[in-house]
């Protein structure tokens, strides 16, 4: 029985083997954002930001002597993981990609192709599928090496605007199922690099959202700016925080509107022999500024601003439609995906050739607009009662 009672004692032992593998955080470098660019002779660029952990010790920046809570390493390499490999040369911890949530790629290798470049962040176990993904305007490192006043980093103000979905938002993740959908589209948020106000200093640029990049078959086809991709975002029910400014009929000026609720339905047909898709999208919103003499407590007037939001949202959509049916023939919107899905066998027939079937499908808006709630006052503030219109 003391035989046995050793020998579990024994076994037991062998399993309880410690933290053998253990790796100090002290030993470990946290990347926060990574930049891939083109290189000579068909090599890419790889650049990583590293946060600096003893830059936030001792008072902070100014008790480290520091600029920066970070660094920049770069290398190059004919693939990510040989370029990786060559910075860790450079860098005496162990890079560790668990925390790094925004990926950007230059706009010359965006020209050239990302599709085997997303391969390595989808395969490698460490970063992660919600990552945020970018195309920068000019060279993606130039994005890594900026200095915003407002957050500790570029990373974090970059992650941050994208928090506040003012923009399109594209995870890895969803880039990887818009690059194997039906219609091989994909769109990704453009980055730029504002001066800040007051330097002249190269690296005192200060990251923004600046519309939209659009992919077909892996490969960066074309720009959208700001407003079509609202249109884009309104198509794909990603439409989230926005402000809409639209002009009176009646009276003179502007007023803005918030929405507070959209819902975007796309409802595919095919009715001897022609396809078409319907986009049912429905808007619920609330005035936050009156720059006209109009009283819109007055239902009619009310009505009247109704009509004109939904008449902007409609000019977004179409506007953006002409763009992307008839001038870059890519379907960005999950056209192909929604007639798979109802029509699989009549859609097996034209997915070789969706790029000719896609700009043919008449595509039919059915937009409803209402404005919930005028505000905290009647009529317009900082007008004298007698020169409102009531009607």
């Amino acid at each position: 029985m003391k035989a046995r009672c050793h020998l579990a004692i024994l076994l037991c032992s062998l399993i309880l083997c410690g933290c053998w593998d253990r790796i100090e955080v002290n030993d470990v470098a946290i990347v926060t954002a990574a930049a891939i660019d083109k290189a000579e002779d068909q090599e890419l660029e790889l650049s990583i930001q590293v946060f600096i952990p003893r830059a936030l010790g001792g008072g902070g920046l100014q008790g480290t002597g520091m600029k920066s809570l970070t660094i920049v390493r770069s290398a190059r390499g004919v693939t990510i993981a040989d370029a990786m490999s060559k910075i860790q040369m450079k860098i005496p911890r162990l890079i560790f990609w668990g925390h790094c949530k925004v990926y950007i790629y230059g706009e010359e290798i965006a020209k050239k192709g990302i599709a085997d470049l997303v391969d390595y962040l989808a395969r490698h176990p460490q970063p992660r599928n919600r990552a945020f993904m970018y195309v920068s305007k000019g060279r993606a490192v130039d994005v890594l090496l900026s200095n915003p006043k407002l957050e500790r980093d570029s990373a974090e103000t970059i992650r941050e605007l994208s928090g506040l979905h003012v923009g399109m938002e594209v995870t890895l993740i969803e880039l990887m199922k818009m690059l194997k959908s039906p219609s091989k589209a994909a769109i990704l948020p453009i980055i730029d690099l504002v001066p800040t106000p007051g330097s002249s200093q190269q690296t005192s640029r200060t990251p923004n959202l600046f519309g939209s990049a659009i992919f077909k078959e892996g490969k960066m086809i074309g720009q959208l700016s700001e407003r079509a991709t609202r249109g884009v975002m309104w198509v794909r029910n990603e439409i989230d925080s926005t402000t809409v400014t639209v002009k009176a009929k009646k009276g003179k000026g502007f007023v803005s509107l918030l929405p507070i609720r959209e819902v975007t339905e796309l409802v595919p047909s095919i009715e001897k022999g022609k396809w078409k898709m319907t986009v049912k999208a429905e808007s619920e919103g609330f005035l936050i500024q009156n720059g006209t003499n109009l009283n819109l407590s007055n239902p009619d007037l009310l009505h009247l601003m109704q009509v004109a939001l939904r008449k902007d949202i409609e000019a977004r959509m179409r506007g953006t439609f002409h763009l992307l049916q008839h001038d870059m023939k890519t379907d960005v919107f999950g056209f192909a995906t929604a007639f798979r899905r109802k029509y699989p066998k009549e859609f097996a027939q034209v997915k070789d050739r969706w790029d000719e079937v896609f700009p043919t499908i008449d595509v039919d808006l059915q937009i409803t607009s209402y404005i919930r709630r005028p505000g905290l006052i009647n009529i317009p503030g900082g007008i004298p009662g007698a020169e409102v219109r009531q009607k």
